[in-house]
């Protein structure tokens, strides 16, 4: 067979329907359109159906926290009347420590339901854990595929600090430097072992995550009596904020649905030089804003993970505001959580200021922490590469050359990204993927879907392409 990098490309397709088990060809239209819901319906598992499954590996059911000290402190800089009650689900009280344990727990029954003798998953981050973990408890093999390494062979604490954590649940780790040869390392390894392919983009891993959403509204309706009038996600690939959203839309919750992540504009996350600059391996615009604006470029020929439908808001917030939360909700609640969350948790500080003191806003996550992902070894690793850390204003901050922690809790801001320009950006990237000349009534309709808008607002920007319909 033969195996160079062109040939096990020009394979993706029959090697994934292989590892996953799904024929996506069952949902496509023949054009842009393809039936999502259906999609969602006819492969995944019911919300009943994953509750008991999650329930089976102890996954779910994380504890709602009110953060008592955070809203005091957020209603000192907000105006008189402002300043929503500040709250957070802990979802480092799952087995591997975060929200992804709910992705895994589906992924991994999945498997075994099937026969695969074991399962790959390619990530960098906290899914790999959670399907190691998960993987274990099921009697199954796994392989976590890593992009760890810039070319020199330096690697992030935090990356590194995560293959320890997937060893540690008794799983392979792969680890590579970045640029293509993940995927084509993947593609190789799903080929040769026969592994299922635990994706974070299939439909059932996203529904992992619905159970999320529910809980989130079905504990505040039993603790307050009504649903939170916000809910702050985290956004990366999109699969946390789809599944959340789809979660509260399945409890009839009627919540915001707001997406943060941490400003990264500039540096480019396939670049060698540019991988060790960042600071924050997940949760940050160079994964959230490509996702957002074209879902399919994942590791499935569809993407469960389509954030568009589901945003009413998306903020960014900067690096040095986000450590600053992180040791804040130390240090002033006494919890101890990773980066990740704290990113919703620094967008939700700000945002609360903007709200009425009697309204609800919850950070939707927590996630672990430990050697690698404390805030030390993160500013330290940044000074070895020539960031200067600074403390004053983090609007000021220019990712890759400094990061600027904030003089006092004031100056932490959340900055709103444009929501239409991503969602014309995603209509270009259809019009362009797909090579068509013109859309159907029926692409006319899932694009608005898909960007929760409207036909005329897809009309609009079909005109300004010069498309016709």
């Amino acid at each position: 067979m033969d195996m160079s990098y062109e040939a096990v490309m020009a394979r993706k397709g029959e090697i994934m329907k292989r590892a996953i088990g799904i024929d996506y060809d069952e949902f496509e239209s023949g054009s842009i359109a393809f039936d999502y819901e259906r999609m969602m319906r006819e492969t995944g598992y019911t919300l009943q159906e994953i509750q008991k499954i999650q329930s089976e590996t102890n996954v779910g059911n994380t504890p709602l926290l009110e953060l008592k000290n955070l809203t005091k402190l957020a209603r000192k800089y907000a105006p008189k009347g402002k300043g929503a009650r500040i709250f957070i689900k802990d979802e480092a009280a799952n087995p591997s420590g975060s929200f992804k344990a709910r992705r895994a727990a589906t992924a991994c029954y999945h498997a075994e339901k099937l026969g695969y003798k074991g399962v790959i998953a390619a990530t960098s981050g906290n899914y790999g854990s959670a399907v190691a973990s998960q993987a274990a408890m099921r009697g199954l093999r796994c392989i976590v595929v890593q992009e760890c390494y810039d070319s020199r062979g330096v690697g992030q604490p935090e990356i590194i600090e995560k293959a320890r954590k997937c060893e540690a649940f008794g799983a392979e780790v792969v680890q590579l430097t970045v640029g293509p040869e993940l995927f084509y390392t993947f593609l190789v390894l799903l080929e040769e072992t026969g592994y299922f392919n635990a994706s974070l983009y299939s439909p059932f891993g996203i529904a992992g995550v619905e159970t999320l959403g529910y809980e989130i509204a079905m504990q505040f309706r039993e603790r307050e009596g009504r649903d939170p009038d916000a809910v702050v996600v985290t956004n990366a690939g999109g699969g946390n904020l789809t599944g959340t959203a789809r979660g509260l839309l399945k409890a009839g919750a009627q919540s915001k649905v707001i997406g943060a992540s941490v400003d990264l504009s500039g540096l480019h996350m396939a670049s060698d030089i540019q991988f060790n600059k960042k600071s924050f391996t997940t949760g940050h615009t160079g994964f959230g804003v490509p996702f957002a604006t074209w879902p399919d470029r994942s590791d499935v020929p569809r993407s469960a993970a389509r954030p568009l439908r589901y945003l009413d808001r998306y903020v960014t917030v900067n690096q040095g505001s986000v450590f600053y939360m992180t040791e804040a909700l130390a240090q002033l609640e006494g919890i101890e959580r990773g980066p990740a969350g704290n990113t919703s948790l620094a967008a939700a500080f700000y945002l609360a200021q903007e709200m009425d003191e009697d309204q609800i806003i919850v950070v939707q996550e927590t996630e672990y922490t430990g050697a690698g992902k404390h805030i030390q070894p993160q500013l330290t690793f940044a000074r070895k590469n020539g960031i200067e850390i600074l403390i004053g204003d983090p609007s000021e901050e220019v990712p890759g050359k400094n990061i600027i922690l904030p003089k006092d809790p004031g100056y932490i801001k959340a900055k709103d990204l444009d929501v239409d320009k991503l969602r014309k950006s995603y209509i270009r990237n259809c019009i362009n993927n797909y090579k068509v000349e013109k859309v159907t009534e029926e692409d006319i309709k899932f694009l608005a879907e898909d960007t929760k808008s409207n036909e005329e607002f897809v009309k609009e920007v079909l005109d300004e392409l010069g498309v016709k319909y």
